[in-house]
């Protein structure tokens, strides 16, 4: 057989075991909330070939080619073990019970024991106060993760009527965006009683000014925490408006809070939420992209000093031509311009990130792209490093370490930022621009400003609603020296 017909067969194979893990990780996911993934990327709601471009994507970040029929296996393995919720790497999985003798079940027990037998969270309602950007892909991702039920809900959405015909204007909205593409399902209006019903999730839409008025209860939500992603209050005594509403309980905003707010950025300080935080802040997209990134690089080389340019795509806040804006030079079109600007995210991350008090500084450059930003990260270190040396740490740590949820890798010559859309990490490291002379290096981090903080917003709403499942196997702490 020639190398052409091989290669083929081999695909055409693959394709087939692609196919016969599709209604797997689905049953997973519906009868017993199990997120499955490879190395971190989920493979629910993926396509036959959706499943195996992430399977050649990992071999490509370094780890050795899993056999497909592999993955396979250990998912038929987790129907019949029926674990409990949880969020499972099935190519640590297969990569660890391939390196002992035991039988699959066995290895199975024993490493999923925190998940075998775990009672389903109870349904934390959600309401997103505010529609827009970010507000619409949280409904999207809040939709996907529906499951069997359990966890987060999306109650309700709460805006200010735009129009006679809103209700189908913002279903629209929701269906169709020109930069994350179209749904993946189906969405319809109930216009008689103002619901939107995607995926068969019913979501009331409220008309309101004042956050205050609102009664949720009259729509049988009680205990909610609602996501304000308007960023109009973000202080402590503008978001307590939330708490007047009937059947609000918490609020998580989708800004850097001001004052004393607590400032989270999931996988570095969330577990500094307690059940008696009514109110508190998500932070930045920036911030939660260059934040893992500095705890790591800080924990194995420790940061003196830094500064951190973004590169970061126009936002609404921007004109589209030149008009009267408040803020300095934002008046001028965001289409047509690079515009110098000021971010507070590198003072953001010391909220966070306590031990880099006073060792950054930062400054912003918006130009004229939808979405995904850069970051450009000038440290000098407490210890010399090499570009490689640093490289494979930080492969290492998007793949192993407690920040893997946080921190992807990419070496490759070609991407460029629109390759990023999309992407469920808060930041990317872009392993081909890193420069290290010593002690002084430059690391260049990709962020999807809109998906990719969206994503990390959900996992501080799954630790508020104690709901964030168990991750399995258990991380290991990654060390320079692997």
């Amino acid at each position: 057989m020639n190398d052409f017909a091989a290669h083929r067969d081999e695909w055409t194979q693959n394709e087939e075991l692609a196919e016969r893990m599709i209604p797997l990780i689905g049953a997973l996911n519906r009868e017993h909330d199990v997120v499955t993934s490879l190395h971190g990327h989920r493979l629910l709601g993926l396509s036959t070939t959706g499943i195996l471009e992430v399977h050649e994507r990992v071999a490509q970040l370094g780890h050795g080619q899993l056999a497909v029929a592999d993955i396979l296996t250990v998912l038929e393995a987790l129907r019949d073990l029926a674990p409990g919720a949880s969020s499972l790497d099935v190519a640590r999985l297969v990569e660890e019970h391939a390196t002992g003798d035991r039988p699959l079940d066995e290895y199975l027990r024993e490493v999923l024991a925190p998940a075998l037998g775990a009672t389903p969270a109870e349904p934390t309602d959600v309401v997103l106060y505010g529609f827009g950007r970010i507000g619409r892909l949280l409904a999207r991702i809040l939709i996907a993760h529906t499951g069997g039920g359990s966890g987060l809900r999306l109650r309700a959405i709460v805006v200010r009527r735009g129009s006679e015909n809103d209700l189908v204007k913002r279903a629209s909205l929701l269906l169709r965006d020109s930069v994350h593409g179209r749904f993946e399902g189906t969405v319809d209006v109930d216009e008689e009683n103002s619901q939107i019903i995607a995926n068969g999730t019913r979501v009331q839409v409220i008309y309101s000014n004042d956050p205050a008025e609102v009664d949720y209860t009259a729509y049988g939500i009680h205990d909610a925490i609602v996501v304000d992603n308007t960023g109009r209050w973000r202080d402590e005594v503008g978001l307590s408006r939330h708490l007047e509403a009937k059947g609000a309980a918490r609020v998580l905003l989708t800004a850097p809070g001001k004052g004393a707010l607590k400032n989270i950025v999931h996988g570095i300080n969330d577990a500094t939420i307690e059940d008696s935080d009514r109110i508190l802040s998500a932070a930045s997209c920036t911030t939660n992209a260059i934040t893992p990134v500095l705890k790591a690089v800080d924990e194995a080389y420790g940061i003196v000093r830094g500064h951190v340019e973004t590169v970061h795509s126009f936002t609404n806040d921007q004109n589209l031509i030149d008009n009267f804006h408040s803020g300095d030079r934002r008046g001028r079109s965001a289409v047509l311009n690079m515009v110098i600007t000021e971010t507070g995210a590198a003072k953001a991350v010391a909220r966070a990130l306590p031990e880099l008090e006073g060792k950054l500084t930062g400054s912003a450059i918006r130009v004229p792209t939808p979405d995904v930003s850069l970051a450009v990260l000038h440290l000098t270190l407490e210890n010399p490093a090499t570009k490689d040396q640093l490289n494979d740490y930080l492969r290492r740590a998007s793949l192993h370490s407690k920040l893997r949820q946080q921190i992807d890798y990419v070496e490759s010559p070609e991407v460029v930022s629109t390759d990023f859309v999309g992407s469920h990490r808060a930041g990317i490291v872009d392993g081909l621009a890193t420069i290290a002379n010593d002690r002084d290096v430059v690391l260049y981090v990709w962020y999807d400003n809109e998906y990719g903080y969206s994503c990390q917003v959900i996992r501080v709403l799954e630790v508020m609603a104690g709901s964030h499942p168990v991750v399995l196997p258990v991380r290991r702490e990654v060390t320079l020296q692997g």
